[in-house]
């Protein structure tokens, strides 16, 4: 009888009400593979007590090794001792790393999943001891990786440049956004901005407030458009938790003349966010880096126009589905603004084309590109 197929997976990001880009990759693939190969044993390596609803289906077996890994020393100790001895106790075809860590003292073959490498464009956005980690261990993962995977075209040319990693080595597949992120109704919009805005329209940003996110151009462009063109009652939404470094923010935002038409909402549930979105007048995603950016995705699905940067992978992720513009440029950001506002066929047109561009990501599909990554990683053991 032929032994049955066993594949460990890296869960540490699997954490009840708090995915976020990586966690949620994880779980949307995770469960679609899981499901449909019910004669391969999956080992769900968890850092810590885990929810019973990420055990998504019985050929599942949740393994809690020590000690909880949230810091760089604990990243080291789970992954070159605890889960480098439990790959060396059990004949694991694959380990699967949905972010990125690998275990350099292993030999099993290893798809390690590097969503980006901002911390080499960006490395004062990070804790010091966290960036010295990655600068020191990452290029250390790409190697020893047998195969890796990325969320874009752009992370993946990213990967090649600064490492020398082959371009047949690694696979693209892509994020996506959630099948709840959908348009909704007129009378549905007029009750989502009675709640949160007073009837009035509404930007809305969503993500992480972190430097990076350049929340904080978004807002001056925004006070400028408010300067410009008084008469607009427009408002702003921002959705999401605040990170750390944001003291120039706050500053920002106590200086706006019209930081009373921000509203800060923090971080809401999905089916909320979602709703949030299709029920903007525009959603606003100006990032100074993303390895994917799935914001935009999820503002195109719910039939909004989207303003988005012109760096990294989001021209390519949006196509001319969203109007780019310079981050760093706020007069840039206020214009794009004031031409959605003033300009109804355009808005009308970056729906329609937003729309078509978002039905290239989907969760099926990005599963299905990620087993076939597991497969041929596994099959170079065959070959090596």
């Amino acid at each position: 009888m032929k032994p049955k197929l066993k594949i460990a997976v890296n869960t540490r990001l699997l954490l009840r009400d708090k995915l976020e880009g990586i966690g949620y990759f994880e779980y949307e693939t995770l469960i679609r593979i899981t499901g449909a190969n019910p004669d391969v044993e999956f080992h769900f390596l968890f850092d810590r007590p885990y929810d019973q609803s990420f055990i998504f289906s019985d050929n599942i077996k949740p393994i809690v090794l020590f000690p909880p890994a949230r810091h760089p020393l604990l990243w080291y100790w789970w992954f070159e001792w605890s889960v480098a001895g439990y790959l060396r106790k059990n004949n694991f075809a694959l380990f699967l790393s949905p972010d990125g860590y690998v275990s350099l003292s292993s030999d099993t073959p290893t798809l390690a999943i590097q969503h980006d490498i901002a911390f080499e464009h960006y490395p004062d956005f990070i804790p010091a001891l966290h960036c010295r980690y990655y600068k020191y261990y990452v290029p250390k993962f790409m190697a020893h990786a047998t195969r890796i995977a990325t969320v874009s075209e752009y992370s993946k040319s990213d990967i090649i440049k600064h490492y020398g990693t082959s371009a047949d080595k690694i696979d693209v597949i892509y994020n996506a956004a959630k099948e709840i992120f959908q348009p909704i109704g007129a009378d549905e919009k007029k009750r989502i901005a009675a709640q949160y805005t007073e009837g009035k329209p509404y930007l809305i940003f969503v993500g992480s407030i972190h430097p990076r996110k350049n929340l904080k151009n978004m807002l001056l462009a925004f006070d400028q458009f408010k300067k410009t063109t008084p008469s607009a009652e427009l408002k702003f939404l921002v959705v999401g938790a605040f990170g750390w470094q944001n003291s120039e923010l706050k500053e920002i935002i106590h200086s706006m003349q019209y930081k009373d038409e921000v509203i800060f909402l923090g971080r809401q549930p999905l089916d909320e966010l979602a709703k949030l979105i299709a029920g903007s007048f525009a959603l606003l995603y100006v990032s100074l880096f993303e390895g994917f950016g799935v914001p935009p995705v999820e503002g195109m699905k719910c039939g909004v126009p989207v303003i988005t940067s012109d760096n990294s992978s989001l021209p390519k992720i949006c196509g001319d589905a969203a109007l780019l513009v310079d981050p760093l440029d706020v007069d840039a950001i206020c214009l794009a603004i004031e031409k959605l506002w003033t300009n109804p066929l355009l808005c009308e047109s970056l729906i329609l084309k937003g729309t078509m561009q978002a039905q290239k990501y989907s969760w099926d599909r990005s599963a299905d590109l990620l087993w076939d990554s597991c497969l041929k990683t596994i099959e170079s053991r065959k070959i090596n």
